[in-house]
């Protein structure tokens, strides 16, 4: 088989355009590294085959429906896709602790778990960089409160005298960081879990 100089982006779109041999040319050219990636977390062929197959599944569907916007970040694209379902494998195997789905939203309880293998050890690593990175995007005085609040394990009462606001207003801003970072997991598509 000759090796295409296409773009990714030049695939893609051939591919939304109906080339079919279009994605089987980005598959080939990226099977070894999204495969490695996932068996680098999974350590089993089958279940890595498995998580393979799933991720260009949602890729396929998600062109089929248009929604791929990820001009010139396709291979990005499709690790973060392989990275969610090699965490939906060990949620649904039970092998990692799961969110309290109590009305409360809590990404953070993800910080807590103090007997970790290793295997949770790199997961939590990458949600833990995840969550700093969606932090970066709240507004400046919801940031502050939440970091102070999470990281520092400050009270809303120290949190009020070190900001100079009153206890209601840093309760307020750590309510809005929260719904804040929910739009923006749900916008993306993110999965947070360990």
């Amino acid at each position: 088989m000759k090796k295409s100089t296409n773009s990714d982006a030049l695939l893609v779109s051939a591919y939304m355009q109906g080339d079919e041999s279009a994605l089987s040319e980005l598959i080939t050219r990226h099977k070894q590294r999204i495969f490695s990636f996932i068996y680098s977390k999974v350590f089993d062929r089958d279940v890595s085959e498995d998580i393979f197959q799933d991720t260009f599944i949602k890729v396929i569907n998600t062109l089929k429906r248009g929604a791929y916007n990820e001009e010139g970040k396709f291979l990005p694209w499709v690790m973060r896709i392989a990275h969610n379902l090699v965490i939906d494998h060990f949620r649904k195997n039970n092998r990692m602790p799961k969110f309290e789905n109590s009305g409360d939203f809590n990404i953070f309880s993800v910080l807590s778990d103090s007997s970790l293998n290793a295997e949770k050890s790199m997961i939590k690593g990458q949600v833990e960089n995840d969550v700093r990175r969606l932090i970066e995007e709240l507004p400046e005085d919801q940031k502050e409160v939440l970091m102070m609040r999470i990281y520092k394990d400050m009270s809303f009462k120290e949190i009020s005298e070190q900001t100079g606001v009153s206890i209601n207003t840093a309760l307020g801003r750590m309510r809005y960081a929260l719904i804040n970072l929910r739009k923006v997991i749900e916008k993306h598509n993110i999965i947070l879990t360990n």
